[in-house]
């Protein structure tokens, strides 16, 4: 990052700004320094031996906009060390990907003593973060200056100063130069081109970079649903009986993509280092409380909390809350046909083409409170989520993903199937699922990237001209960078992302054999996401810590869930169809055994198809065993070197016994 800060140049500490830390207005300077003390402190002290200074004005001075800004950084060597640490996987000579090491830094790709770029801007951030919140209290009861603030041996001081208000964010910063090229080289141009996913990962992480490669992946695997799905809309809309080769070939299709991806993000993980790293233990996440007391298995003090009052919570409080939200969903939807109804029978009445329009009028509106419910459930989830009190960040995902997912399927689909199987009603069904599908996109185009890029446009404007007035005070480049970017909103991670990707797959997939042209609607709408999501994340909100990733995680098992529930709803759809049912006039018993029958051949053939088809490419496989197999043998040796000495230890004291 270039920086211009004349400070820089002259301080005795003078360092690359990585992350900012912003204190609260209030907060007392012995809370400050012991704060900058531990931070600087030497790691065997029980500090994070991170550089740290205010972020001053040419007169070295902290002035009123900035007085609670702190920078942080760290050396080339801290940053290494740090490296190990965390268990980064770096690419070696030999071309096979290890956990670095100091000791052996010469022997990995692109390593020079020279030279400060071998670690990418989003691991050292990551790496600073992850020594920030390993910063764990020692003899202190308290923070000084809160006696409040409570601490115990073991516990995390950042999160504690984060849940007592006394640090208000921690934040990396952008790189400039850095986001430009990748601006360039992503969503600028709007021409159709490959994501650069490794530049995004470089930048961004891991994470955030699988996200962006399977939205391309998907967009992709869109295609040929969108080129088979319009001749199918154009020719033969209403013979449903045509429809059974569409819906098998949407299984295959579904069951491909799904395990082709596994294979893909495999080889994305590898080369990226995540496949091969070590998890490592988790610990309690920052909104976990209880009584004090220490873990059976680390031997650590944490707070503890007995697992039947989390379970009580669950049983007796969120799940009934869940179904009250499912049954109000439910009445929702029924206020949504009556409102049907009434359009319908205006339209009989008058018979004009000002009324037809009004037909889709019902839709409109529904789709739009769908839209607001998921939204305010979303918040109510979280709240309920945190309120249970779970230990770990990831069995708290797990519980808030499920939850999310039960009322958005049911709030986006109840009503169609409803519209499918108990009215009967195609062409019904057709005009909703098209309103709910295209008014959805719009309605996320508009709220998660269009509006908060205006709110930044114009609260940019004003950070601007604050600073225009104080130009004579202060060298503006890094003063502007990080006023503007602490106001920046906070990127709250790639949950709403997948869970729309996950809503629109389940609009293309359940209900393709009714309405073909759902993928073509998807196909258009993801290549403007692409953009609308790069557009985001480099200019709506903050930078994002870098978080390592292997995979898209339990959002895999979402879309496999979703395709699967698809196979039978197709086939209930195609049975259901005047064709297939003039096809047995007398015995319906018939039909129902041969559309089950044939429902379970397609799923069986599904799961043949995903047993078939590897997770991982076969030289992956094949470099990962290679892996496990030095492992082994390096730590066979190191056993055996340990034997060896207790060896010659023993032989060596029974050799002085018998001198003596």
């Amino acid at each position: 990052m270039k920086v211009t800060l004349s400070a820089l140049d002259t301080f005795e500490s003078s360092f690359t700004p990585l992350v900012v830390i912003e204190l609260a207005q209030d907060v007392k300077d012995e809370t400050k320094e012991w704060l900058k003390n531990r931070i600087t402190m030497r790691k065997k002290d029980g500090g994070a031996q991170l550089l740290f200074r205010p972020l001053l004005n040419k007169y070295e001075k902290e002035t009123v906009e900035n007085q609670n800004l702190y920078l942080v950084g760290a050396s080339n060597i801290r940053l290494l060390l740090g490296a190990e640490a965390v268990g980064l996987v770096k690419e070696c000579n030999d071309n096979t990907m290890r956990a670095f090491t100091y000791g052996t830094r010469h022997n990995f790709k692109g390593f020079d003593d020279n030279n400060d770029d071998f670690l990418t801007m989003a691991e050292r951030q990551f790496i600073i973060k992850h020594e920030l919140e390993n910063l764990r209290a020692r003899d202190e009861k308290m923070i000084p200056g809160y006696p409040q603030a409570k601490l115990y041996p073991g516990k995390s001081l950042l999160r504690r100063l984060l849940t007592s208000g006394i640090v208000i964010q921690v934040f990396p910063l952008h790189d400039n130069e850095a986001l430009k090229k990748l601006e360039d080289s992503w969503y600028t141009g709007f021409s159709l081109k490959y994501q650069p996913i490794d530049g995004i990962r470089g930048y961004f992480g891991e994470t955030i970079a699988l996200y962006f490669g399977f939205l391309e992946y998907f967009t992709f695997a869109l295609i040929p649903m969108a080129v088979i799905g319009l001749p199918y809309y154009l020719f033969v809309w209403e013979d449903y009986d045509k429809y059974v080769l569409f819906a098998s070939f949407n299984l295959v299709w579904s069951t491909v993509i799904l395990e082709a991806w596994k294979r893909s993000c495999a080889g994305m993980a590898y080369r990226w280092g995540t496949l091969v790293m070590k998890r490592q233990f988790e610990e309690p996440r920052p909104g976990f409380h209880g009584v004090l007391g220490v873990n059976s298995v680390t031997g650590r003090e944490e707070p503890l909390y007995p697992s039947y009052k989390r379970q009580l919570r669950v049983y007796l409080v969120s799940l009934p809350f869940v179904c009250l939200c499912l049954y109000f969903s439910l009445y929702i939807m029924m206020i949504y046909f009556d409102l049907e109804a009434w359009a319908l029978g205006v339209h009989e009445n008058s018979g004009s083409e000002w009324t037809s329009v009004l037909l889709y009028v019902p839709s409109i509106i529904y789709a739009v409170v769908i839209e607001i419910l998921n939204r305010l459930y979303r918040y109510a989830a979280e709240f309920l989520t945190s309120w249970e009190n779970h230990r770990l960040e990831s069995a708290y995902q797990n519980h808030l993903i499920l939850k999310v997912l039960v009322f958005n399927f049911l709030n986006c689909f109840a009503s169609l199937f409803y519209i499918a199987f108990v009215l009967k009603d195609m062409k019904l069904l057709r005009q909703s699922l098209a309103t709910l599908l295209i008014m959805s996109q719009v309605l996320n185009q508009v709220v998660e990237s269009l509006l908060p890029y205006w709110l930044q446009r114009k609260h940019h404007v004003q950070v601007k001209k604050r600073v225009q007035a104080l130009k004579a005070d202060i060298d503006a480049t890094l003063y502007e960078q990080v006023i503007l970017e602490k106001e920046m909103g906070t990127y709250l991670g790639t949950f709403d992302d997948y869970l729309e990707l996950l809503l629109q797959f389940g609009y293309v997939s359940l209900f393709s054999c009714v309405y073909p042209l759902a993928a073509a609607f998807a196909v258009l709408n993801n290549f403007t996401e692409v953009n609308s999501d790069a557009l985001k994340m480099c200019r709506v909100f903050k930078r994002p810590f870098a978080e390592p990733s292997a995979s898209i995680g339990v959002w895999q098992l979402a879309f496999e869930t979703m395709s699967v529930i698809s196979v039978v709803t197709n086939c209930a759809l195609i049975g259901m169809s005047p064709q297939v049912d003039a096809l047995f006039p007398e015995s319906k018993t018939d039909l129902v055994l041969i559309v089950v029958a044939v429902e379970h051949a397609l799923l069986a053939l599904k799961f043949i198809l995903a047993f078939a088809i590897h997770d991982k490419p076969q030289h992956i496989q094949l470099k990962l065993a290679r892996l496990e197999f030095e492992s082994l043998e390096a730590l066979k040796q190191q056993q055996m070197k340990l034997v060896a000495e207790n060896l010659k230890e023993e032989g060596g004291k029974e050799k002085e016994g018998g001198l003596n």
